[in-house]
């Protein structure tokens, strides 16, 4: 079945990229019983083994999205938490590079393809990492009901992210919602971003809930998303189109008309092979 994300549809994997550690081979049996004999027994280890930065996401996201179900906003201490993991890493710790085919854009005649390499999902969390060749773009969507976390890891991108507006700006006779199905929405991000910058959180109600993506560079995005999109829970993915919106003070650039429109995008999915310690 194809992986279900956020931002697209994300076609049929056809490529599994193994990122586990590669296997040590058996040592050599001894040739002699001399140097059977002399063999030495190897000292016992004397602290455990580091967490590779991977399993640390793993086991972080895992305890902040524990209680998750739709409309769950982590604690602040969590949040800060998970954040702060995410400001360290770098991209040789996921095993990415801007020279990968994903960041390239060959196909002169289409738009950029979008590639998701998808490393872990379960009821209460998803991570993986968005791969944006220059100019590519996520167009306008939601994420119902869920708390996000997104770090650029090389590149830079800009933003424009929406929340549904809870009042009207002004004293005109506009309604939040009209017949034809458009909704007001304000703009909570407007700007550029890269690598240097701090995470991003958006929350189901706050924060840019609605948000689209372009690459000003080839650019990578790791997301944890609790709890995932999940069509059977009726928490699909919507895309929007923007009108501007106009009062009878005049425009006014803080608002928009978003109305959900059906949507073709399509990403390419890559399923990561790595082995998660639970």
């Amino acid at each position: 079945m194809p992986v279900q994300i956020g931002g697209g549809k994300v076609s049929e994997p056809r490529t599994r990229v193994d990122l586990s550690p590669t296997a040590v081979g058996d040592k050599a049996r001894a040739s002699s019983r001399k140097k059977s004999r002399n063999k030495k027994k190897a000292p016992a280890a004397t602290s455990a083994a580091p967490v590779l930065p991977m399993q640390r996401l793993f086991d972080t996201s895992r305890e902040v999205f524990l209680e998750s179900s739709p409309g769950f906003v982590p604690p602040p201490d969590a949040v800060a938490r998970l954040a702060a993991l995410l400001n360290d890493l770098k991209p040789h710790d996921v095993g990415i590079d801007p020279c990968m085919p994903c960041f390239k854009h060959n196909d002169s005649k289409g738009p950029p393809q979008v590639t998701y390499l998808h490393f872990y999902d379960c009821s209460k969390f998803s991570f993986g990492i968005f791969c944006l060749p220059k100019s590519g773009v996520i167009p306008l969507h939601n994420h119902p009901g869920m708390t996000v976390f997104s770090k650029i890891l090389f590149g830079s991108m800009y933003l424009k992210s929406y929340d549904w507006a809870k009042s009207l700006p002004d004293s005109s006779t506009n309604a939040l919602e009209n017949s034809d199905g458009t909704r007001l929405a304000k703009v909570n991000t407007d700007d550029a971003f890269d690598d240097s910058s701090e995470t991003i959180v958006l929350y189901p109600e706050n924060g840019g809930n609605l948000h689209c993506f372009t690459a000003l560079t080839p650019c990578a995005v790791l997301d944890v998303m609790g709890p995932p999109y999940n069509r059977a829970d009726g928490r699909d993915c919507a895309y929007y189109s923007e009108a501007p919106y106009s009062s009878s003070c005049g425009g006014d650039n803080q608002f928009s008309w978003l109305k959900e429109i059906p949507s073709t995008f399509e990403m390419k999915g890559i399923q990561m092979v790595r082995k998660f310690v639970a």
